[in-house]
């Protein structure tokens, strides 16, 4: 048996020897932090290649497998390289480019390449996935992407650009609306600024200002945004909506800005109130500003509604106080909604009463009489 053993041990020393590498490790090595990627069709991926030996050694490069109709480069120094001479202390630095054709269809692909020096290959197999948005991708959206209000209004969009790809990237921005429309989008707190710079994985605020002209009509106008950079692009689509523009005059039928009075007593005056917008006026109110202890009433005092281009009468009625003296008097009148207000001052012109006109023709006779008296009485003497 012992015999048997030391048999077995001497073919074992014959046999070991002719199962080890015919070429065995010159210490040269090649590698990549990470061998195995995934990547969109239509994309080129980069692997950062590193080689080293335990002495400075020309190490020819090679890309030995590809899929059909790929292609890959590799780049070292900025140039396309075939070779690197190594160092023992600081590594040269390559990396390898594969372009995935656009049509390229979903599924792992092998590639390989070969570091060889003196006579010795060093393979370093790589894989690649293939599959839709595996890059990441970028977004715009908007919390409100509609906004309404008048034709002579500002609108402000606040938008939030995420870029979900691994990398920073700076995205320029430009903004679109109908014609004559004033359209701006800048990051937050930087009016000035026409692009954006976001971290990867991160966010920023896009403001984007729409100033319509105010000769446009009540409607539904698109506005369109769009971020881009990096090879990547996104769109959000905002549309607002006009309702109209408000305008209104206060003025007389006749235009005539002024009245007669009496103290005490009343005089109605007409009021014409013309809607000059394209859209409706609402719910008009009417208050006065008069003189102290006047008093002014609107008949009606709200007007529920005026379409655009039309008119609506009102009848004020203004009642002076009952000290008033004669003389003229402003009496202000305004008619407002929400959006909107119009104003007019209307003088009114106070006379004496006509009691008090008889009282002193009244006590004009009695004067005289009394007159005439004292000479009938006193006149012979």
């Amino acid at each position: 048996m012992r015999v048997m053993n030391i048999a077995v041990l001497a073919v074992a020393a014959v046999v070991l020897p002719l199962a080890a590498p015919v070429q065995a490790s010159d210490g040269t090595e090649i590698t990549t932090p990470y061998p195995a990627v995934a990547v969109e069709p239509g994309e080129t991926v980069t692997f950062a290649l590193t080689v080293t030996a335990p002495t400075p050694r020309r190490v020819d490069l090679a890309v030995s497998q590809l899929p059909d109709g790929w292609t890959a480069t590799l780049r070292g120094g900025g140039l396309v390289i075939d070779s690197v001479m190594t160092d023992p202390e600081t590594a040269p630095e390559v990396q390898l480019d594969v372009d995935v054709p656009p049509d390229a269809s979903q599924g792992v692909y092998a590639a390989e390449v070969v570091a060889t020096t003196a006579g010795v290959a060093h393979p370093l197999p790589l894989q690649l996935r293939v599959a839709e948005a595996v890059g990441g991708d970028v977004a715009l959206t908007a919390e409100f992407p509609s906004l309404q209000g008048a034709a002579d209004a500002t609108f402000s969009f606040d938008l939030e650009l995420a870029n979900n790809t691994a990398e920073e990237q700076t995205f320029n921005l430009e903004a679109a609306g109908p014609e004559g429309w004033q359209v701006t989008a800048t990051p937050s707190q930087e009016e000035r600024a026409a692009t954006a710079t976001v971290p990867a994985g991160n966010t920023a605020t896009i403001q984007v200002e729409a100033d319509p002209p105010d000769t446009v009509t009540a409607g539904t106008y698109p506005i369109a945004v769009r971020a881009s950079g990096g090879g990547q692009s996104a769109e959000a689509e905002l549309e607002v909506v006009i309702t109209g523009s408000y305008a209104m005059t206060l003025t007389t039928p006749d235009e005539r800005l002024n009245a007669e009075a009496t103290a005490g007593g009343s005089t109605d005056v007409a009021l014409a109130i013309v809607n000059d917008g394209s859209a409706p006026l609402v719910a008009v109110e009417l208050t006065a500003d008069p003189p102290a202890d006047w008093e002014v009433t609107f008949e009606p005092a709200i007007v529920e509604q005026i379409p655009p281009g039309e008119t609506a009468m009102v009848s004020a009625r203004i009642v002076p106080s009952g000290e008033a003296v004669a003389g003229d008097y402003i009496v202000g009148v305004s008619a407002a909604t929400p959006e909107v207000s119009g104003n007019v001052d209307l003088r009114v012109t106070v006379e004496t009463s006509a009691a008090w006109g008889l009282v002193g023709v009244l006590l004009i006779l009695a004067a005289l009489g009394g007159l005439a008296w004292v000479f009938r009485r006193y006149g012979r003497r």
